[in-house]
């Protein structure tokens, strides 16, 4: 089976927005006439009114009340303090500044970006959903220029300009800031901690926009390495109006935003090496606008189904408890409420996954990290067009350009990633090419299926795999018997393997796969497998984040030097502290809260416990 060629773009309903920008006028773009449909229903609001209904709101005035009993403060105090908060986090749009962002746009996304490619019927889905019920985008989070591409598609395509929840540094930049403001950003705070008065401002913001019909866009965290990663806490914020029947449905929109290069490759690099990230100034963005000279290829937007919150709370929440308490009242959320907001979390990022679209980078990136010590063009041209085969078959989306032989897209990926790779005298090589060899699997095989396996067993192993690595990839509650029928099934209709009632075997022509995909998860095992070993044998039984991070770093140093490790995952601090939280929900390390640092304690039979099990089921 043969891809099929999605430079079929316009075939996939993909259209290329930058083409009309690259033969027409920019300036003749930004300040056309732009005339967005109003949201039905709903009457256009200032940012001032917007900012007077929060502080004029009951809940607000509740929980100052609260606050003036519990601290002995007034309440023109408290008022005032509020009234500085808002004006701290509000946003401020106005067309003017969106027409000069969208001219500016346009001139650094014609350089930086080949392509743009938007699905236009997910576009018209959205237009609809907008003029019924209030709509909040949710988009992976692969890139800070994630939200300024969003806007400007917006633009493009006559849609309102959503608000943006952005991360309080933007706002400290010189101008930048303000024009991001009257852009429609909001600013919150990364560390809101305990600030009651804070959280009660943010929370009937929140409300307020999403009762007054104003969408919005909301970003997870970022991820460092490209992978899917879970969204931040924001849901119950979102949740409130429709829990309270303040709003009849909510309908969230699944965003896939896929880059073949993203501009920030080298500080996120850095980040995961535990590099403080540089400060947000004006001064900084201007000394890092050499990226504008790079190509970082082309870029896909998908805009998903948008999903019904009424239909998906339906027989999973009883809403009649929160008839139990007057609407501007605060409300604790119950238990089921909170499950479900996390389950809708990891159900909204699988949505995302589907819609991604792979390049050929993807595909080769992942041959590379298994030959570190570099591998021939031609033969990774040969593994690169196999693992095309079988993502194809696995469902995924693929952007191979048609027309091209594919050792011109080979090729083509190594320029692009001028940075990552270099190819000398036919050989393809990691810029840093000084490390382990190759990833290797040593299997026996016999007689007509390679390796004979009981079906319980597998089953057995694969949840606890889920448990462990639960924070390295996404993966919903609850559904470990679907995701393993899943992927049971997927390697069948693979041709990888058969399977009885009680037996599951690895057929001959499966090996390879077997072997392969075996080697995409060996990194995550031997950096799991590298902290464990160094957790046990530390001396000291408790021990402070960040001394954590700087001693296990120190470590892993050694080991590579002693040519005892291989995988340089085990270097990233994200993965350091998926580490931490997986042993913290699997009971082997304890945290507590010592002067305002968090102190670890660790359970060495326990953390041993779950080494060994690991390494049993790699073996």
């Amino acid at each position: 089976m043969e891809p099929l060629s999605v430079d079929s773009a316009e075939a996939d309903g993909f259209s290329d927005i930058l083409e009309e920008r690259r033969r027409s006028s920019d300036l003749s773009h930004a300040f056309r006439t732009f005339n967005p449909q109003p949201f039905c229903g709903a009457t256009p609001i200032s940012a001032a009114a917007l900012n007077r209904m929060v502080l004029e709101s009951q809940y607000l005035s509740y929980i100052i009340q609260e606050i003036m009993v519990e601290c002995d403060e007034s309440r023109e105090a408290l008022l005032e303090e509020a009234s500085a908060l808002l004006d701290e986090m509000s946003q401020n749009l106005q067309l003017g500044f969106i027409r000069l962002l969208g001219f500016a746009l346009s001139k650094v996304f014609k350089s930086v970006f080949s392509s743009i490619h938007v699905n236009e019927d997910g576009l018209t889905r959205l237009q609809q959903a907008i003029q019924e019920y209030p709509v909040i985008l949710m988009p992976n989070h692969r890139s800070y220029v994630d939200f300024l591409v969003l806007s400007y598609i917006m633009f493009t395509y006559d849609l309102s300009i959503p608000v943006i929840a952005a991360g309080i540094p933007l706002m400290g930049m010189k101008l930048i800031g303000e024009i991001f403001r009257r852009s429609g950003a909001f600013f919150i705070r990364r560390a809101i901690g305990s600030d009651k008065l804070y959280w009660a401002v943010l929370s009937e913001y929140v409300r307020t926009i999403v009762r007054v019909r104003i969408y919005f866009i909301v970003r997870g965290y970022l991820s460092r390495n490209d992978r899917t990663v879970p969204l931040k806490d924001v849901g119950l914020l979102l949740m409130q109006s429709f829990f309270k029947g303040e709003v009849f449905d909510i309908s969230l929109v699944p965003i896939s935003i896929s880059y073949e290069r993203v501009l920030e490759e080298s500080l996120l690099a850095h980040e995961l090496l535990g590099v403080p990230k540089p400060k947000e100034t004006t001064g900084a963005l201007l000394k890092a606008r050499t990226v504008l000279k790079e190509d970082y290829g082309c870029m896909h937007v998908c805009f998903g189904n948008p999903v019904s919150v009424r239909d998906l709370v339906k027989g999973k929440i009883n809403r009649r408890q929160y008839n139990l308490v007057p609407r501007d009242l605060p409300m604790k959320p119950s238990k089921e409420t909170q499950e479900f907001v996390s389950g809708l979390a990891h159900m909204i990022i699988r949505l995302q996954e589907r819609n991604v679209v792979l390049s050929a980078w993807n595909l080769m990136a992942v041959v590379l990290l298994q030959n570190l010590q570099g591998i021939d063009l031609d033969l990774l041209t040969h593994k690169t067009l196999w693992l095309r085969r079988l993502a194809l078959r696995f469902g995924a989306h693929l952007r191979w350009p048609k027309n091209v032989s594919d050792s011109e897209v080979m090729s083509s990926s190594v320029s692009l990633h001028h940075s990552v790779v270099r190819c000398e005298r036919g050989r393809v090589y990691l810029v840093e090419e000084e490390g382990p060899g190759p990833v290797t699997v040593e299997i026996e095989y016999s007689s007509c299926y390679s390796v004979v396996f009981f079906l319980d067993d597998v089953f057995h192993h694969f949840k606890f795999l889920l448990e462990l690595f639960s924070n390295e990839f996404v993966l919903i509650p609850g559904q470990a018997v679907q995701d393993f029928e899943e992927g049971c099934s997927l390697l069948q209709q693979s041709g990888v393997i058969d399977r009885s009632d009680e037996e599951i075997y690895v057929r001959d022509n499966g090996q390879e796969t077997i072997i392969f995909l075996r080697a995409i998860l060996q990194p995550f095992i031997e950096s799991y497998q590298v902290l464990f070993r160094y957790l046990c044998e530390e001396s000291s039984q408790t021990f402070r984040e960040k001394m954590f991070s700087n001693s296990i770093r120190s470590f892993i140093v050694k080991l590579f030097i002693s040519g005892e490790v291989e995988s340089y995952e085990c270097l990233s601090s994200d993965l350091q502290k998926n580490v931490l939280s997986a042993l913290l929900r699997m009971a082997a390390v304890t945290k507590t809260k010592v002067d305002d640092q968090n102190e670890f304690r660790v359970n060495k039979s326990a953390v041993k416990r779950i080494w060994d099990m690991l390494s049993k089921i790699m073996d």
